[in-house]
């Protein structure tokens, strides 16, 4: 009989394309995923992996098992699953990204729920943009990742994925106080389109958004600085340097020299969840989720 973790083991190197980084996915040595991948190859009677320069590639004997090795391990995925669901209990282990003001602006109040109310639930959170969590959340590095996308931009999500709201964030326009809008109740979008702006970096979904949106009302965005913490990008602002958007969700203090204006028309991200559609039915998703739409502030649309 096969042994599953020496399945998870040949389908982590197929999935991540050398023993070195299977290894640090399933944290153990280099040493360890080549004996367990030895001792299946002894199991099967067949050559898994051959050179290939500094590397190794898969043989076709090794490409046919992971096609299986995918499926079993999904089938284990949802019966453990169905086992917790069975039991109704919230208890294991539970990895979640987050985008840096998720982080911020939700997840303190919901990992404080979580450890109150389910004790025996560990939940292990780390920062990640979407562009990166998702595919982790699609291999099975992490069990869920709250993510955002725009309300003109949809984020798409890869098949085998499920999703669920958690709330709406509303963007305002950040200004230096010098600028000849500042003291404007509201502004629109189209009214800034020539000015310099600070967004985060590119390929980030924060950049890709407003470059997208600065085009759609036929202005070539100027974006002269990028910096990922909003901080970072108020402090820019307040230099004279250009606009930003800033979004209600885990604002940070903003600057005496920085005026924070809304947008006539209304710019909103919305934050949701995703997972496995393996990992539906367990309690310990229901329950983050029940955690994180419960820490969104009352200003955000539920």
């Amino acid at each position: 009989m096969l042994d599953l973790e020496r399945l998870r083991a040949l389908h982590s190197v197929a999935t991540y394309g050398s023993v070195s980084a299977a290894a640090d996915v399933l944290h153990v040595t280099t040493s360890a995923v080549s004996q367990q991948l030895a001792k299946l190859e002894r199991e099967t009677g067949q050559k898994l992996l051959e050179r290939n320069g500094r590397g190794v590639r898969l043989t076709d004997a090794a490409e046919l098992l992971v096609t299986h090795a995918d499926r079993i391990l999904s089938l284990v995925e949802r019966a453990q699953a169905d086992l917790e669901a069975h039991r109704g209990a919230v208890v294991g282990e539970l990895a979640v990204a987050a985008f840096p003001t998720a982080i911020r602006g939700l997840m303190p109040a919901a990992l404080r729920a979580l450890r109150a109310d389910h004790p025996d639930l560990r939940v292990i959170v780390g920062e990640e943009d979407p562009m990166q969590s998702i595919p982790r959340v699609v291999r099975g590095d992490l069990d869920m990742a709250v993510v955002q996308d725009w309300n003109n931009e949809p984020l798409p999500i890869p098949e085998g994925l499920l999703r669920g709201t958690i709330c709406y964030d509303v963007a305002d326009v950040a200004l230096p106080g010098g600028h000849p809008l500042a003291d404007r109740d509201e502004v629109e979008l189209k009214e800034l389109a020539g000015d310099s702006w600070i967004s985060s970096t590119p390929g980030s979904i924060c950049c890709d958004w407003l470059t997208h949106t600065l085009r759609s009302i036929d202005a070539e965005p100027r974006i002269d600085h990028m910096a990922y913490e909003f901080a970072t990008q108020l402090a820019l602002v307040e230099a004279g340097l250009g606009n930003a958007v800033l979004p209600r969700l885990g604002r940070c203090d903003v600057p005496e020299g920085v005026r924070v204006v809304p947008l006539k028309t209304s710019l909103s991200r919305r934050i949701y969840a995703v997972w496995r559609e393996e990992a539906a039915r367990r309690p310990a998703i229901r329950a983050a989720m029940d955690a994180l739409r419960a820490a969104a502030p009352d200003e955000a649309a539920k």
